[in-house]
């Protein structure tokens, strides 16, 4: 069921970490909607998206030997046997088992992805788990740099999603050797990688297009 509130806001902080008056978001995103049963759609579609079917099983046809019977019908006191390819011998084939080039894509609709990946922003944000930031400027990818900036967020031991308003190659890098913390634009922020992080971390100037993301996002 989905929940509203009003008038949410965040905490910003400058571009060296050092913290500023708390932030009013975007009201068209921002309203406090979270619909749980629509973020599990989404992230279940995700997922389901993520796998290639390539799994592959042998079928009693495609189990090499065993093409005679292991002893004769009659006269030995153990149940007959057709051939050793059968399911139940010990290195017989699989019944029923996955085959390959299987497609399990999932396609959700426009408007429930949006609503979605908006009911993940305000989950977070209701949490005061949203927290805002300047422009992360960084002239070369330097992991040291940004951890010492989630340092002092106090964010550096926990999993974290940075949201750049547009692509930023050094930030991106410099978060390719940490586990815990990945690095997109804004606009291509899944509903997913919004619900994995522990905190999320947004630049002020992607909040820009948020009103626009509540009919257009995706999940």
């Amino acid at each position: 069921m989905a929940e509203t509130t009003n008038s949410m806001q965040a905490a910003a902080f400058g571009p060296d970490g050092s913290a500023r008056a708390r932030v009013t978001l975007p009201g068209g995103v921002f309203d406090g909607t979270v619909n749980v049963p629509v973020m599990h759609q989404a992230v279940k579609a995700f997922l389901a998206n993520q796998r290639q079917g390539t799994h592959a099983t042998k079928g009693r046809s495609m189990v090499t030997g065993g093409n005679q019977k292991p002893w004769r019908q009659k006269g030995t006191g153990r149940a007959r046997q057709g051939s050793t390819r059968a399911p139940h011998w010990p290195g017989g084939g699989t019944y029923g088992g996955p085959q390959p080039n299987r497609d399990y894509s999932e396609k959700l609709p426009r408007k429930v992805k949006a609503l979605a990946r908006k009911s993940a922003l305000n989950a977070r944000a209701r949490e005061d788990a949203l927290l805002v930031v300047d422009a992360i400027t960084m002239d070369a990818p330097k992991t040291a740099t940004l951890l010492a900036l989630l340092g002092k967020l106090g964010v550096a031991e926990r999993k974290v999603l940075i949201l750049t308003d547009g692509t930023k190659e050094a930030v991106f890098m410099s978060a390719r050797n940490l586990p815990a913390v990945h690095v997109m634009p804004y606009t291509d922020a899944s509903t997913y990688h919004i619900l994995w992080s522990d905190v999320v971390l947004v630049e002020s100037g992607a909040l820009n297009s948020a009103t626009a993301d509540a009919s257009e996002g995706d999940a």
